[in-house]
């Protein structure tokens, strides 16, 4: 790691460039309408496309009622061995069915196989009514659209557990692979439910065996997520897959065809496991630069990560990642070590920004009436030294970035 650009300035912003010798790297180019992909073990994003847009997620939505449904076994409100009644309304739905009809009592086990792997509209009703506040899927739906702003899913609304077509039924790719990254650290007992390839329901639905993920059983490591398809929505898919200790989870919608999502897909993975390795950018209390501090026992404050910085860098890139370290200057003193007072922002070329917290390497203590003159001091020197133009007072709001 090199500093460069580095010089002191006043104001409310203080931005210092750094050259960190990884990145850039080739930017994925996708056809979806919208796509994410996300490597959660280091939590990089490689790719935001449209990633905030609330768009018709289809089946995909089926992982916010798998969710809740996990939820609701491990709290004890609901058991694998229960069977729930299949009312009119769940036998009603079209579509990717288990085909159950009112006759039926089905074993929370194969309804939650049933929404996996066959993609079940009526499994998911079943389950919705079982768990509902008041006994409707559409209650249920409340439900979820709560439960999903309390998980950080702030672009999700549902108004069905099965992502029937309906102008209220919207989630973005980003919530999608929050929700999916939920599924994955959450529930790992039931996480490998999502890699089973077929799954034949007391054999009455032959030509719904098979799980529409394209990628299971390709040895890419792939092992979930869900497929989604409607005309409005088109083709989309909530994959994931482990190489060698990395999980990459990623979101694609709006593709045109099968085809294409299966190619699509693949490319994705291959992408992020062959493109990136991981690497510790900055070990832990490093410093990555100095900031003025006014008022303290001492002139300046090292700022630090807190933990080892652990990204994603390019396997033949010897180039460097744009960066800033941006606080605000001059920091008021007291300040505590371990005190988080700026941000790294890193700029790699073709991927999405990021943002790492900074905190502060040691204490500074308020340093009393000596400091205020010679902090006093040290600014009108700067002030004279600066111009006009360029100086600030410690309580101006205009800023400057190098």
């Amino acid at each position: 790691m090199q500093l460069s650009s580095l010089r002191p300035v006043m104001g409310v912003l203080a931005a210092a460039c750094l050259a960190l010798s990884t990145l850039p790297a080739q930017a994925f180019d996708t056809s979806a309408r919208a796509a994410y992909i996300v490597d959660i073990t280091t939590g990089t994003v490689l790719l935001a496309k449209d990633a905030d847009k609330p768009i018709p997620p289809a089946s995909m939505s089926k992982l916010m009622t798998l969710y809740v449904a996990f939820e609701a076994i491990r709290d004890g409100r609901l058991r694998m061995d229960e069977e729930l009644p299949v009312s009119q309304h769940a036998m009603d739905y079209g579509g990717s069915t288990m085909f159950l009809d009112t006759t039926d009592h089905v074993k929370v086990q194969d309804l939650l196989q049933g929404i996996i792997v066959l993609s079940g509209n009526d499994a998911c009703a079943v389950i919705a009514e079982a768990l509902s506040p008041d006994g409707t899927e559409a209650g249920f739906a409340r439900f979820m659209t709560k439960r999903a702003q309390e998980l950080g899913m702030t672009n999700s609304t549902f108004a069905n557990s099965n992502g029937w077509p309906d102008d209220n039924q919207r989630m973005s790719v980003r919530d999608l692979g929050l929700l999916a990254t939920h599924i994955i650290k959450d529930f790992p007992d039931f996480y490998p439910l999502f890699s089973e390839t077929e799954y034949a329901f007391d054999g009455r639905a032959p030509q719904n065996v098979h799980n529409r993920n394209p990628l299971l059983g390709l040895g890419i490591g792939a092992d979930g997520l869900k497929t989604g398809h409607t005309a409005e929505a088109g083709y989309g898919l909530v994959g994931s897959a482990k190489q060698d200790g990395r999980r990459v989870v990623f979101v694609v919608s709006g593709l045109e065809s099968v085809q294409a999502r299966a190619e699509e897909s693949r490319s994705i993975v291959n992408w992020a496991f062959r493109q990136f390795k991981e690497s510790t950018v900055i070990p832990k209390g490093t410093v990555v630069t100095r900031a003025s501090v006014f008022q303290g026992s001492k002139p300046d404050v090292g700022l630090t990560v807190a933990q080892d910085l652990v990204t994603l860098v390019p396997f033949l890139s010897q180039q460097g990642i744009p960066s800033e370290v941006v606080y605000n200057s001059p920091l008021a003193a007291p300040i505590a070590a371990g005190q988080e007072i700026g941000q790294l922002v890193m700029k790699p070329e073709g991927l999405p920004e990021m943002r790492v917290p900074l905190v502060a390497a040691e204490e500074v203590s308020y340093g009393g009436f000596m400091t205020k003159v010679q902090s006093a001091a040290r600014y009108l020197m700067r002030r004279m030294n600066e111009g006009p133009e360029e100086a600030a007072t410690p309580e101006a709001t205009t800023g400057a970035t190098s």
